[in-house]
């Protein structure tokens, strides 16, 4: 699962990952992916990192939970409003048909590729008949630590939509974008919104 230096690099570096994130450049994803559920629905954000988009879902009438590895990523995403945060990696995630969403946002891509399809299952166990599930990765080939530490697994566009409907989602929409992330490395990324 998650490494240990990509864990302690984010317990370093949480500020300035706070700060990096306080604009919520996936706003049109969240936006989309909420309309997706059922008013006060339940909601999972998988790797929350300092938990913007677990507040936001909270905000607006969801019952929110949030998980991370990071511990620091944790008590910041615990601190929004709504929020019920603990730490937790994925190979953790063990409830069956709890969750009408899981939002995994940039945070799947810091696990093995070959690590997935097990993921996504748990992932598909812990959601209710017809979730909706985001996720967004970097695009690109491989996998292996970036320039301050992270593991990174990078992933295509097509290579992406075949795991995930092999683990039985079906994908609605994809998104294509580009930004800089903490490493200051400028990075192209797709989104999907999928329903299982």
């Amino acid at each position: 699962m998650i490494d240990t230096k990509t864990i302690s690099v984010y317990d370093a570096r949480d500020e300035d990952y706070a700060k990096l994130n306080e604009k919520l450049y996936e706003l049109p994803e969240l936006e989309e992916f909420a309309v997706q559920l059922p008013a006060g629905g339940r909601v999972l954000d998988l790797g929350c990192g300092p938990g913007q988009y677990a507040g936001k879902l909270a905000a607006w009438g969801y019952e929110v939970d949030a998980t991370d590895a990071s511990a620091k990523m944790v008590a910041r995403a615990a601190s929004h409003s709504g929020v019920t945060a603990w730490q937790a990696r994925f190979d953790e995630l063990d409830v069956v048909g709890v969750y009408d969403g899981v939002w995994a946002n940039f945070s799947l891509l810091h696990i093995r590729k070959a690590e997935l399809p097990g993921v996504l299952a748990r992932i598909r166990r812990a959601g209710k008949p017809g979730m909706t599930l985001h996720v967004a990765v970097k695009l690109g080939e491989g996998e292996g630590p970036d320039a301050i530490g992270r593991f990174y697994a990078y992933y295509g566009a097509n290579e992406l939509t075949g795991l995930l409907q092999e683990a039985g989602f079906s994908i609605v929409t994809r998104r294509f974008g580009e930004g800089a992330g903490l490493s200051g490395e400028t990075a192209k990324h797709v989104s999907m919104l999928c329903r299982g």
